[in-house]
């Protein structure tokens, strides 16, 4: 499972018939390649001819290879790899792992918690999500996992390694983990649950204000949200103060719940924008009008772990001017995945890269980030993780709007900005949230100020 998946679901055809016939080139071997070429007279003759390698490669692996191969195997894995090749984010799920999506989505499943990635054959945590066995257990963002009941799994591919972490709930697991800063590898025992992720949780922090935490963007998200106000309005009713939405380590999910979070908070106007490959191929997402936060200031928490879904809602609050953003530069996930089921689903499902989203001001944050208004870290120096970005990934996107110059000045700039930026002092209790702390400091001066501090220290 790759960090924060932002997705579309729909069925698309065209799609559908150019694996399918792929695919039935391929098993077929020679009979398949006679075919596919008599096609190529009415069809597009390139990618007919480029099947036919691929075909012919097939079968000579199958006849000739040192030892006896499974077609089937093969032909998923130059999917896979074409796929690959492509971005971080696009993959083929076979009808296993499109279930196994399909439960996620909705909130509840079995499992550890924790979002994964690779990195030079190395499987990564991005980020544990709240609550979970992964989480509870003291797994960090940033820890490789090296191995799964004592077997490495240095090599594997993400879709293997993340199968053997799956299993019934109650069965244990122990992970090989290395971590920055300690000498020997760790060795963590979880023991698997059903992971009912409750996507938005709230309560009331300090003098009257409002906190509302949303982990992830699954099908449940918005229902949740509308559940938080009603309850901080019951609890609060006209004394709420202002609101802290926090959305670290949050590593995404639907962009249609991403839109709804952003409508929560503002009156009309533009949320997000998605590109496609095509300069006419644009689609606006515009919030309705009418507040759920009604006016109140508002601030933003995010870090490194702040991806994809969670990306467009503290984007479009800050473009837009309705939040101060509190924290560290966010993961920077500017792309949008579409989810197209082969054969129903029953040939499991084609996960694409098809377009990039832009913030209101049309901003790309494609490997860039958001950087927040106020630099505030939750680590000193000397604690502070080590976190994944995506512009770490093998084969990311590059920010098509940033020119190499502009990238040296932000890499420049970033060491500048890194003597202004807050962090804990020596003595700060270590159970407590800096980030969190200072974010209803600054609310509070926000309420008494009737203004954004955007910028301010």
């Amino acid at each position: 499972m790759v960090t924060g998946q932002t997705c579309k679901k729909v069925m698309n055809m065209r799609y559908l018939s150019l694996v399918l016939v792929a695919v039935a080139g391929l098993i077929a071997g020679g009979v398949g390649l006679t075919f596919t070429m008599a096609s190529a007279e009415s069809g597009n003759r390139e990618t007919f001819q480029e099947l036919g390698l691929m075909g012919d490669i097939l079968n000579r692996v199958k006849a000739d290879y040192v030892t006896e191969t499974e077609g089937p195997e093969l032909v998923e894995a130059a999917i896979q790899g074409m796929l690959r090749s492509l971005d971080p984010h696009s993959s083929y799920m076979p009808p296993e792992s499109f279930r196994d999506m399909q439960v996620r989505v909705s909130g509840e499943y079995g499992g550890l918690g924790i979002e994964v990635t690779t990195e030079r054959g190395v499987v990564k945590v991005v980020s544990p999500i709240d609550d979970t066995p992964a989480q509870r257990a003291g797994v960090k963002p940033g820890d490789y996992i090296t191995g799964i009941n004592g077997k490495s799994i240095i090599g594997e591919s993400l879709d293997e390694s993340i199968d053997k972490m799956r299993g019934p709930a109650g069965a244990p697991i122990t992970l090989t983990i290395a971590r920055k800063g300690e000498e020997e590898p760790l060795e963590i025992e979880i023991v698997r649950a059903v992971i009912t992720v409750r996507s938005v949780t709230w309560h009331v922090e300090g003098d009257n204000l409002g906190y509302i935490r949303v982990a992830t963007f699954n099908e449940n998200t918005d229902d949740l949200l509308e559940e938080a106000f009603a309850g901080l309005n019951k609890e609060l009713g006209d004394n709420m103060r202002g609101i802290i939405l926090d959305l670290r380590n949050d590593p995404g999910g639907f962009v249609d719940q991403a839109i709804a979070v952003s409508d929560a908070f503002l009156d009309g106007g533009e949320v997000v924008s998605t590109r496609g490959r095509n300069p006419e191929d644009i689609e606006r997402f515009n919030a309705r009008r009418g507040s759920k936060a009604n006016g109140l200031p508002v601030v933003v928490l995010i870090n490194g772990g702040t991806a994809s879904a969670s990306e467009i809602v503290a984007g479009a609050l800050q473009d837009r001017k309705r939040a101060t953003l509190i924290g560290t530069t966010s993961f920077g996930k500017g792309s949008v995945q579409t989810v197209i089921p082969l054969n129903g689903g029953r040939n499991g499902a084609l996960r694409l890269t098809t377009a990039r989203y832009y913030t209101p001001s049309g901003r790309s944050i494609q490997a860039t980030g958001i950087k927040p208004d106020i630099e505030i870290t939750a680590e000193r120096v000397e604690d502070k993780l080590e976190r994944l970005s995506e512009a770490d990934l093998p084969n990311a996107l590059r920010n098509e709007l940033e020119s190499r110059e502009k990238e040296d000045a932000l890499k420049a700039g970033e060491k500048e900005e890194t003597s202004k930026t807050q962090m804990p002092p020596e003595d700060y209790p270590k159970d407590k949230d800096f980030q969190l702390e200072r974010a209803k400091e600054i609310l509070t001066q926000m309420v008494l100020s009737g203004k954004l501090l955007a910028n301010a220290g």
